[in-house]
């Protein structure tokens, strides 16, 4: 097959072509200043992505990872405390509860949405926690661990249900910090406060990562903090310059987890255009909901009427995702799995104790989705194609499984 028959799951290149002019020159200021580490790029980057998620506060950083580490570290997550997450996730989510001295715990998510399901949430706080009024603390009636801290996951560009995961946390007396990710620009309707917020700017604190291929990505590895505590943010200051708030007098064991000037130069540049770039992903969304809405046996993301999302990933679920997976491929249409092998299921986890069967949606979700190419500048005919060549897949299947079945 020709490469121009080729479409790739994510075009990183094209953009990157477009803005050379204005990227280069992000890359000649930083070597004429000599400005590497910190700075006025770093500066100017925080106060506008701070703005942009409507948060008062943004400290860069070196990855996602360290973002989510970081952040829990400053809102005060204490060694062997419990923080609560979702099994179907990226690895640096678990990594970064772990990393901060945390316990990672997991909770299904909502078979709709993907995310954390409040109900699960409270179940398990119901279930395996009570809460001891004297210290002001719910605790693990097991092994009497601290539970101090709910992570939810921002899947796919879509924000988890906020409002019910914030109230459960208030009752309980537990933190909340976002893995927002995945959710650069994504919005959550507030019925408690009449009005749209971002993600980024609802938890104590919360987490981005500017991996390449993100709606906001950079030319390399780098991350950010946004919340609205002005403590989180002086300490995450601290925390990823080897604890120091001044040259050399460190008041704490940091990390080496600054964000470099020439990345924050780049993210400058390219936050300038997001809005647009998520609004292309909003409409190729919509695109697929109609191409691929009348194939029986696709089941299309669900974006209720609370979010809106920014379509990070477009995932469908289907039965036989491998022999879709393998059917696109030959067709020349790249595609992803986000995530095979829930995070329980992993081996680096084994020592956590679950096994298969403890989160049945996740586990449903893991081996049922199928990320479609997505990227600004998808066009409707290569969605077409797309959506003919799933709909080639899945019919005859659909017919021989129905003459069987006869």
């Amino acid at each position: 097959m020709n490469n121009k028959d080729m479409l790739p799951f994510l075009d990183l290149a094209t953009p990157h072509q477009e803005l050379k002019e204005e990227l280069c020159r992000v890359f000649g200021t930083a070597l004429d200043s000599a400005a590497f580490i910190g700075g006025r790029a770093v500066d100017e980057f925080e106060k506008a992505f701070a703005e942009f998620c409507d948060a008062q506060y943004c400290v860069g950083v070196g990855s996602g990872t360290d973002a989510l580490r970081f952040a829990l570290m400053a809102a005060g997550v204490k060694p062997g405390e419990i923080a609560i997450t979702v099994p179907n996730t990226f690895i640096a989510t678990v990594e970064a509860i772990s990393q901060a001295g945390a316990f990672p715990v997991f909770v299904d998510v909502d078979e709709r949405t993907s995310n954390m399901s409040p109900a699960k949430l409270e179940a398990y706080l119901a279930e395996e926690c009570q809460f001891d009024a004297a210290a002001g603390k719910t605790i693990h009636r097991t092994t009497g661990r601290v539970v101090s801290t709910v992570v939810p996951v921002h899947l796919y560009g879509q924000m988890a249900d906020m409002d019910a995961i914030l109230d459960i946390a208030e009752r309980h007396k537990l933190m909340v910090v976002e893995d927002a990710c995945q959710a650069h620009g994504a919005e959550y309707f507030s019925s408690r406060d009449d009005r749209w917020h971002r993600a980024g700017s609802m938890g104590k604190a919360a987490a981005f990562s500017f991996y390449p291929g993100k709606n906001l990505g950079a030319c390399g590895e780098a991350g950010a903090v946004t919340t609205n505590d002005s403590d989180v943010a002086q300490q995450i200051r601290v925390i990823r310059d080897h604890g120091q708030a001044q040259k050399y007098y460190h008041q704490v064991e940091g990390y080496n987890g600054r964000l470099d000037a020439i990345q924050a130069g780049f993210l400058q540049v390219k936050l300038g255009h997001l809005a647009k770039w998520n609004n292309q992903r909003r409409q190729s969304a919509s695109r697929y909901h109609r191409l691929l809405g009348s194939i029986e046996g696709v089941q299309l993301p669900c974006e209720p009427s609370w979010t809106r999302s920014v379509y990070h990933l477009y995932v469908i679920q289907v039965e036989d995702r491998q022999g879709l997976q393998q059917h696109l491929t030959k067709s020349g249409i790249g595609t992803g799995i986000h995530y095979p092998v829930p995070l329980h299921l992993q081996a680096a986890y084994r020592n956590l104790g679950y096994a298969p069967g403890d989160f049945p949606v996740a586990e449903k979700k893991a081996a049922e989705i199928l990320s479609l190419p997505m990227f600004p500048g998808l066009t409707f005919q290569q969605q077409t194609r797309v959506a003919e060549e799933t709909q080639a897949f899945i019919s005859p299947r659909a017919r021989a499984l129905s003459a069987a079945g006869d």
